[in-house]
């Protein structure tokens, strides 16, 4: 896929069918702190304006339908897309599907979306993962909701928070331990009480431990880059970039 504005399209093997993006911070209308291409319509941006980045997005991108939005709560809850499309939104942080043309997608600001699609090209799933959804297993539900082995699956780590910005207190870096205690190399000291978190880390962990071998992607960083990416915990009132993924039509 050819992307405008910087927009970002996943290197990894996927099946040509399979298509996938994550947008940046560029190519849209909204004044700041939202500028320029929110996609998010609960953030206090201007509705007509996220209207009209949402508008840009379907046409930029060419895709096949309008995106499957969710209320994300940092869950663990998993919607079929399909099904979520014929209603208002959808309180879930991921969702599936095998039907071509309905197109799965999350938004963030920080937090770290992450694509699924088959080896076979046959069913995708997005989900939302800040570190709330992640400790409690948002990975792994999405993954039982595909109903597929994890060597079948193929995984992409899109942008967000990087390992040296993401400060967090004993609390978060306790409850990634309560569940796995060899995931402590995720956590580095900081100041007094406070780590240093790899979201990267602790999702490649999690994605492992259900059979995915297949990870690909990771490595940006949302807080340290704002003239590319939002990211919430630098600037509070912001606005939330795009990852999508679809089954292309035949």
């Amino acid at each position: 896929m050819n992307l405008p504005y910087d927009w970002i399209a996943p290197d990894w093997p996927a099946p040509p069918r399979v298509r996938a993006c994550t947008t940046t911070r560029l190519g849209g209308v909204s004044e700041p702190p939202f500028d320029s291409l929110n996609l998010a319509d609960h953030v206090g941006d201007d509705p007509a304006r996220v209207a009209a980045n949402q508008a840009r997005l379907m046409e930029l991108l060419r895709l096949p339908a309008a995106p499957v939005w969710l209320r994300q709560v940092h869950g663990v809850q998993v919607c079929n897309a399909t099904v979520c499309a014929t209603r208002e939104l959808c309180e879930a942080d991921a969702s599936t599907s095998t039907e071509a043309g309905v197109v799965c997608a999350v938004l963030s600001a920080d937090c770290l979306p992450v694509l699924f699609c088959t080896r076979d090209g046959r069913q995708v799933a997005a989900a939302h993962v800040g570190w709330r959804g992640l400790v409690n297993g948002v990975l792994e539900a999405t993954l039982q909701a595909m109903a597929v082995r994890g060597g079948e699956v193929l995984a992409w780590l899109g942008p967000a928070i990087g390992p040296q910005a993401f400060e967090v207190g004993p609390e978060v870096r306790e409850a990634f331990l309560s569940h796995d205690p060899w995931c402590g190399d995720a956590f580095v000291a900081a100041r007094q009480g406070h780590w240093w978190a790899d979201l990267y880390r602790l999702a490649r962990r999690r994605l492992q431990a259900q059979g995915v071998k297949r990870i690909y992607g990771g490595g940006w960083c949302t807080w340290s880059d704002p003239q590319r990416f939002y990211s919430y915990r630098r600037d509070g009132d912001t606005g939330r970039m795009a990852s999508l993924i679809w089954i292309a039509p035949e």
